[in-house]
């Protein structure tokens, strides 16, 4: 396997990769508070519930990607 290759597979686990998934993850609060706007202007307790549950686990996964991100450290795979 050529080295580019190989470093193409380790970008899922290096400090750019996770800025990427956070940045993902963080563009998905959008349309999480879309979805509050549109549940309390419609008072729709159902809607809100489910808007709400989404932005703990957003939240929950950008906690998840920090931790990873204070982890890697100095040993960043594309760097290396």
């Amino acid at each position: 396997m050529s080295n580019a290759l190989t470093k193409a597979k380790g970008f899922k686990k290096s400090k750019s990769g996770t800025y990427l998934s956070m940045a993902t993850t963080a563009f998905g609060a959008l349309s999480v508070a879309k979805q509050i706007k549109k549940a309390r202007t419609e008072q729709d307790t159902l809607r809100l519930v489910d808007a709400t549950v989404s932005a703990v686990a957003i939240a929950t996964g950008l906690a998840i990607l920090y931790r990873e991100l204070k982890r890697l450290g100095d040993d960043d795979v594309l760097l290396g």
